[in-house]
């Protein structure tokens, strides 16, 4: 058995505080029915922010974040079959389920209330090696890179999860509130299902960004969208933008709220927010059915991921330059 290098959340705070600290650990072993992965690459999410400075309530004192996990297979545990030695597998947010509760048997896995989740509930990919069940492992499309497919497997999945939540009608318009790793590939879907999109972010290079991929328009995140919005997703965790998001909606227009964590939302007025049958919907993680979903449209349209590459002993610098909005599309860690 060898030492690896892992990063853990040393006391949540905030970014300023230095929550993470790098240490030296045994690598892992794969129990039953996991894989053991040696990390090629791991994206970080904006939910490894929230794990870090407390913004989540703490499920694994010294956790290691990271759940958007390129791996490759070093060994399985017993039990595993259909993977072998030197795959490339991918990990993402969800990695057990009951399967016997009334959510998993209607196919809402992503409401088990025995749900538990990488890099929060176990160690996941700010390591050079991490192990996962294999029946929540996916596989991976090789058109992709590992940078650019690492950001998929949270980004990509909860932005087309976070989609089908916003009910868009065909040819539709849609509104993106805050334009990071996974709104700017939700934009991309959008956009191949023939959506008319329009961003509304405060970072200028996201706006920028967004108008290269093909947006109508990008805007400041207050100010109106051009025209009346059948369906919006607010990526940025902004309590705020609730109201500006509902009052840009058309009439029985839905937001979708994509985000694990948001500040407190200001109050609402039923006739310019609520009525004509506007309405507001979470988004709470993914099934793997819809990871399957998004990946396989991954590998039969094109994606541009955009990244930032980060050594792994950098972390610390990744979380905090993604804290500060300095990040354009998805920083990701390369071990």
């Amino acid at each position: 058995m060898s030492d690896m290098l892992a990063w853990e959340v040393r006391q949540p705070g905030p970014i300023a505080t230095d929550p993470l600290r790098a240490v030296v650990r045994r690598r892992p072993e794969p129990d039953v029915g996991e894989l053991l992965l040696r990390v090629r690459a791991c994206a970080v999410c904006r939910t490894d922010l929230h794990v870090a400075e407390g913004d989540l309530p703490v499920h694994r004192p010294g956790v290691t974040p990271g759940h958007e996990i390129v791996g490759e297979v070093v060994a399985l545990g017993d039990g595993v079959e259909g993977f072998g030695e030197g795959e490339r597998v991918g990990v993402a947010w969800l990695r057990h389920t009951c399967g016997h509760c009334v959510y998993c048997l209607r196919g809402a896995e992503n409401l088990c209330t025995e749900s538990r989740y990488t890099g929060w509930d176990a160690d996941g990919g700010y390591a050079q090696y991490t192990v996962a069940p294999a029946a929540y492992v996916y596989r991976l499309p090789e058109r992709y890179s590992d940078a650019e497919v690492a950001p998929l497997l949270c980004a990509g999945i909860i932005g087309f999860r976070a989609l089908r939540r916003a009910d868009l009608p065909p040819g539709g318009r849609l509104g993106v509130y805050g334009f990071g790793a996974s709104a700017h590939l939700a934009t991309q879907v959008a956009l191949a299902q023939g959506a008319r999109v329009h961003v509304l972010t405060r970072a200028a290079a996201a706006r920028a960004l967004a108008l290269d991929l093909g947006a109508a328009s990008a805007g400041g995140a207050d100010e109106p969208p051009p025209e009346p919005l059948d369906a919006a997703i607010l990526f940025a965790p902004v309590g705020d933008l609730v109201p500006v998001a509902l009052a840009a909606l058309d009439r029985g227009g839905t937001l979708a709220i994509a985000g694990i964590h948001l500040t407190d939302i200001p109050p609402l007025n039923y006739e310019r927010h609520l009525f004509q049958e506007r309405q507001v919907r979470s988004v709470t993680a993914n099934t793997r059915a819809d990871g399957r979903d998004f990946l396989a449209f991954a590998a039969a349209h094109p994606l541009r991921v955009t990244t930032t590459p980060y050594p792994l002993e950098a972390a610390g610098t990744a979380l905090a330059d993604l804290a500060a909005d300095r990040v354009n599309g998805a920083a990701v860690l390369v071990p």
